[in-house]
């Protein structure tokens, strides 16, 4: 809740509030830094109070565990949310226009790239602790509720495989972004400049995306 002062503005922030605020960034930039540098089974709790200079009872005031830290640093410190970008998304298709659509791929796996350091830890968190995939999960969702625009242009009857479509084409950029530019075991060089990575996989799913005509 918002605190106001005496003539109804937001109130100067005090110094515990300024303290608060630098301690939980420093435990969102430490924790990133460490989970990057060593993988995230190989960070404790302690490692990252211990870096940070705090006790595990601070910690446990900003985060519930090491796996809620995770997703606050996927919410609150990654360039441009993924949900921007699917929000993004669900205005490009309502145009209709193919190479509106080839464009956002463009911009979908520019984001994969600045934000490539991190993404790596999502899978060694699913690894490591199932009750993490509750956590993906939201994740996921998070981004087809984004798309208001397209699920509304699909039958109520056909939401759940219109969200089913989305996440897969989440899936595919992810999986081709980690193949081709993490690991290196995928490779297209196009049959010239004119075939893009983004024109085939928008060949796959701009047809894919569009809402059925027929009910």
């Amino acid at each position: 809740m918002e605190t106001k002062d005496g003539a109804g503005r937001p109130a100067a922030p005090n110094l515990r509030d300024e303290q608060k605020r630098h301690t939980r960034r420093a435990l969102l930039d430490h924790g990133r830094q460490l989970f990057v540098a060593r993988s995230y089974p190989n960070v404790t709790i302690d490692d990252i109070t211990r870096a940070v200079g705090c006790s595990r009872a601070t910690f446990y005031l900003h985060f519930k565990n090491k796996m809620d830290l995770l997703a606050s640093i996927s919410a609150e410190t990654t360039e441009y949310r993924a949900k921007e970008v699917y929000r993004d998304l669900d205005a490009v298709l309502l145009t209709g226009e193919h190479v509106e659509f080839v464009a956002w791929v463009d911009r979908a796996l520019d984001w994969f790239a600045r934000n490539r350091e991190i993404l790596p830890t999502w899978d060694q968190a699913l690894a490591a602790e199932p009750e993490f995939q509750a956590i993906g999960r939201h994740s996921i969702q998070e981004l087809t509720d984004a798309m208001p625009q397209y699920l509304n242009r699909w039958p109520r009857a056909r939401h759940g495989e219109a969200r089913f479509r989305v996440e897969l084409l989440v899936t595919q950029l992810e999986r081709y972004f980690t193949r081709a530019e993490v690991q290196g075991t995928i490779d297209y060089a196009g049959d010239g400049p004119e075939r893009s990575v983004a024109e085939v996989l928008a060949d796959i799913w701009f047809p894919a995306l569009q809402p059925p005509t027929d009910e």
